[in-house]
């Protein structure tokens, strides 16, 4: 029996980038290092598309200190941000030292589920196995 397609909502792609402050970036008074971030990241997230969210880390882990968390449903607004950023003085002074970059999708295994499920044929992996 065939059922009519349910319209797939958009993926929400997280990314995780994983910082460094460097000894510039410390030095320099907090109120300059606000207006630097803020002037950065108004650039950088102008277009849109793209939500931002920022944590602190250095309390708890030596090599990081700093964890940018982007999510987006259009991988290009995150890379078009992130050209920005790397034209801006966080990267470019530099004040801060890009470690790492965690991509991830929420739930991924849920969406890839669903997809099989509709597939005729597909099979989960762990399925075949029994």
């Amino acid at each position: 029996m065939n059922h009519p397609s349910q319209p797939t909502p958009p993926v929400t792609y997280t990314l995780f980038v994983l910082l460094k402050a460097l000894p510039a970036w410390l030095q320099l008074p907090r109120s300059q290092r606000q207006l630097i971030a803020q002037s950065a990241l108004g650039q950088a997230l102008s277009e849109g598309g793209l939500s931002f969210r920022f944590f602190d880390a250095e309390a708890f882990h030596a090599r990081i200190s700093d964890i940018a968390c982007f999510e987006t449903h259009d991988l290009e607004r995150y890379y078009f941000a992130m050209e920005r950023l790397r034209d801006s003085p966080l990267f470019s002074a530099p004040y801060f030292e890009l470690q790492d970059i965690v991509p991830a999708i929420e739930q991924g295994h849920t969406r890839f589920e669903a997809h099989a499920a509709a597939m005729p044929g597909e099979a989960h992996s762990a399925d075949r196995n029994n």
